[in-house]
């Protein structure tokens, strides 16, 4: 199956602990062919922005920078997994790594609204 990201929001729904994604975060993906791109904020991070790449898979491969509430700028890569749940719905499985501060790993769940 071939997923077309364009203008799909998704929220968090887990996050872990050394993330800084809270669950009120939306993303609304932008795609172009297989360039992804997505600027967001909320109550913790006042600007990030996401540039990725759509494998054949459907996986999205991430890198990420953002300035959160303390005004420091963080960045990140991310692999991105799809899952299609029974209402059709896309609920993505995302492992990621700090490529600055502590530099730990962690992992979030978004879904499709």
């Amino acid at each position: 199956m071939r997923i077309n990201y364009h203008d799909r929001k998704f929220k968090v729904v887990s996050n872990s602990e050394n993330g800084e994604l809270s669950e009120n975060q939306i993303f609304v993906y932008q795609q172009k062919g297989n360039v992804l791109t997505c600027n967001y904020g909320n109550t913790n991070i006042l600007s990030g922005h996401i540039l990725g790449i759509v494998n054949d898979d459907d996986s999205i491969d991430i890198s990420y920078h953002q300035i959160n509430v303390a005004h420091e700028l963080k960045t990140g890569i991310c692999h991105s997994i799809p899952e299609i749940l029974p209402s059709g719905k896309i609920k993505i499985n995302e492992t990621w790594k700090w490529t600055s501060g502590d530099f730990s790993e962690g992992f979030t769940t978004l879904e499709e609204e």
